[in-house]
Order: structure tokens, then sequence, then C-alpha cells
């Protein structure tokens, strides 16, 4: 990792001060492609191309799709909103300036009494706090021979909901434009799509070159050097996350059906060798016919080879005494993905405390998730689920807060300040509050 680091550094550099001209080379040295600057961006006849490319069925489906996950997000979006209390200010012409700023735009919830957790606000002081979307976000999207137009999707509706501005779309260059990738951003309406890939792209969408605009937030997945060019870069812009392999959880009970369950471990496994994939049960039945489901079912899969290998290094069969067991275990593996094949999994829902997306019942297996059912399939990994969640509205939008104070309240309130000023050796902060008070009128 170190090498790979150092390595990324030059190029980060390179990109930095020579900008454009550094994509190109590069693309040239990693992709083997030559392109110009001018060539860059994906032209307007070829969206149109890639449109209709899609059959009337295809282009049904991603729009049904892009809609439904659009839904869900849309109802993720938080408000604006302001706390105040018999302040001394001309309440109604506040609530006029907060209309007519938000609400038209469904953005403001306003409370004269209480704040959100119901305590009232001290007289004389307005707080609230101001939610806006991020300006411009980047979208990365693996190339290769692979298509992933499930990716486009779950990256860019998120922030199409919470009304970023501009979404710019990099994917690595290659002989032939991929109809699906470039059509689903298109209807995801992503403004921009450049044919740049690698670290090169993330750090093109971090800083910013002659063609390609700086981003607030960079997400979408990669191999190790663009993750590795995200985690370098987070700071400089916010990135979703620092996303490893792949995994997959599976609790079952006695009644789980084995080639369901073997089934969905393999849809994990089959995503590269370092995928990890944990069937979880109390039943040592279950056990023994998983492993013969899987014997005689991976024999069926294009990806067998990457199955096998995945399962041997990565793939775990846990017997526990009884399915709360199985789900404290769960819950200290806080996997990407966890499904809870059980009878009546929604009696054991609320027990589940740390994974990224939770699915409930034989008939939702993972795969659900990862392109129709509404959330995004962007989840935290490596036991991160721990304290961070999934790609979702909230992830392009920014809460500043907001404070009005009257005189009557800082006069109230100055000791208090004065207080924690002295304690902390921080005179200057008490003398502010004291300035606007003279000693005779305004005695603190």
């Amino acid at each position: 990792l170190a090498d790979i680091q150092h390595d990324l550094e030059i190029i980060r550099n390179k990109v930095i001060e020579e900008k454009d001209d550094a994509l190109s080379f590069y693309t040239e040295k990693f992709d083997k492609v030559r392109i110009n600057p001018d060539e860059f961006e994906i032209k307007e006849k070829d969206k149109k191309s890639a449109l209709d490319f899609l059959s009337n069925d295809e282009r049904k489906i991603l729009e049904k799709t892009i809609k439904r996950v659009f839904d869900y997000h849309s109802k993720q979006k938080i408000k604006t909103w302001f706390s105040f209390d018999n302040c001394e200010i001309a309440e109604e012409n506040f609530i006029d300036v907060i209309n007519s700023n938000f609400a038209k735009n469904n953005r403001f919830n306003c409370d004269n009494n209480a704040n959100n957790s119901g305590n009232i606000i001290a007289p004389g002081i307005i707080t609230g706090q101001l939610i806006s979307p991020l300006q411009r976000a980047g979208i990365y999207v693996p190339g290769g021979k692979a298509s992933y137009p499930s990716s486009v999707i779950m990256n860019a509706i998120p922030a199409k909901a919470a009304g970023v501005k501009e979404l710019i779309m990099v994917t690595p260059p290659s002989d032939k434009l991929n109809n699906y990738v470039i059509a689903s951003a298109v209807l995801c309406g992503v403004d921009k799509i450049y044919r740049i890939g690698g670290p090169q792209a993330i750090f093109a969408l971090a800083y910013g070159t002659e063609t390609i605009p700086a981003v607030d937030k960079i997400v979408g997945p990669g191999n190790i050097y663009v993750a590795t060019a995200k985690k370098m870069v987070y700071g400089d812009v916010d990135i979703d996350m620092i996303a490893g392999p792949s995994e997959i959880a599976v609790i079952c009970d006695e009644f789980a059906n084995p080639d369901k369950a073997a089934i969905d471990l393999m849809s994990q496994a089959e995503h590269d060798e370092m995928a990890v994939s944990t069937l979880i049960t109390n039943s040592f039945d279950l056990i023994e016919n998983v492993k013969k489901s899987l014997e005689k079912l991976i024999l069926k899969e294009d990806r067998k080879n990457i199955i096998e290998k995945s399962l041997d290094s990565n793939g775990s069969l846990v017997l526990t005494c009884s399915v709360d067991e199985s789900i404290n275990i769960a819950n200290a593996l806080s996997p990407e993905h966890l499904e809870l094949y059980i009878r009546n999994p929604f009696e054991k829902l609320f027990l589940i405390k740390n994974a990224g997306a939770v699915f409930l019942g034989e008939n939702t297996p993972e795969a659900i998730g990862d392109y129709i059912a509404g959330p995004s399939h962007v989840l935290p990994t490596g036991g991160t689920a721990r304290f961070f969640s999934p790609l979702d509205t909230v992830s392009f939008l920014k809460r500043t807060s907001v404070i009005f104070s009257t005189e009557g309240f800082l006069n109230k309130n100055a000791k208090d300040i004065k207080f924690f000023s002295d304690i902390e050796g921080l005179g200057a902060h008490g003398n502010s509050v004291l300035m606007r008070f003279t000693q005779t009128d305004k005695e603190i």
C-alpha cells in the first residue's frame, strides 16, 4: 500500500501541475488509449446513440428503476428549520422572510415554541439549521469489460434527490463506449461525462483541470488505485467511503432452503476472490446441506473459478446455539449485506444493530438491493457499518448552524459566557460580550 501511495502521489502532483496534459499522458500509459483534451467529454451525439441503442424494454427497466430509487431517496431529504420563543423581534416579518426563501421549495420547518427534541428555547434567541445541497458532485464508474449501469444509478440518484446542482461522471476510455453506462447516466440526469479513468480521474475531480471541473464530493467504486486515490484527496473534497471487498452474512434457521442460502453466498463470492461470504445458523443439518448445495450449484456458474477461490479463502459456515446468538455474531461482524433468512424476520429486525443493509425473508435476496429495490447499494464494508451509513440523500446535503440573539438575551446571559471564557483563558471571548454594554445602564 505504501508503494501504491508513493506512485499515486507522483500522479497527483502531475495532475495538479499539468492538468489536462497529465490526464492524456496517464490515459495513454495505463489505458493504452491516446486521447486529447477535446476528446475527454462524451459528445451529445454519443449520448443520443447510447439511448437509441436501448430496446424499448431495456429503457423501461432503467427508467422504472431510476424512479424507484429516486422515490426512496426523496423521502430522506431534510429541511431547513428554525426554533424561537418570545423573541424580541417582529416574528411575523421573520416568518415572511423564511417563507419567501424556503417554504416554496419545501425546505422549511418552523417551531414557535420548541426545538426538535421538545425543549423550550430561551426567550430572545433564534436557533436553526440551513440545509443546502452540494453544488457539484463527481461519480466514478469502473470501465473495462464490465458494465455497471446500476453503479451509475445508485450513485447519481441520491445526489439528484438532494438537489445537487451539477453531476460530473468519469469512466475509463475504451475502444467502444459502454452504451448501458452512458444511457443510464443520461437518464439519471448526469450533466457531463468524461472518458477518463483510474487515479488520475479522481485527482482531476478533486483539483480540477482545464476541461474537468473540480467537485465537492467524489463517489463511486474502483480498484485499489482508485480507492487509495479517493483516500488521499479526502479532506480536500468529501468522498463516499473507502470501500473494501464485498461482504454478505446470511442468518438462517432450520427452516431455510439450503439451495437459496447457497446461491446467495455465491452471489457475493462471484464479485472477486476477496469477497467475504458467511453463513450463520443454529442448524447443523443446514450447514451440511448448504455444503452440498454449493458443490452442486457452483458448477452452473460462469464465474465458477472466482466463486471457488472466494469461498475457499473467505467463506465461513458458523454454527450457533440460537438465532439470537447468530444475530449477535452478525452485529460483531457488521457486514455490508445481511440477510435475515428466518421465519418471522420482522420479529428479530430490531436486534440488528450493525449492517449496511438488511434483507428480510426468503424472497429478498441481496441481488434485489443491488439493482432495483430503491436504497442505494453503496454500503459500508470492512466492519465500518458500526459507524458508517449507506450513501443516501443526506450524504449530499450540508447543514449550517444559524444563531440570532436579541440584546436582552445577550445581556441576560453575559455572565454565563464570561464564565466559560475565563476558565478557558480566552479573554477576548468574554470582552466581545462586555463591549456591547455600557457600565451605567447595562450593568452585567
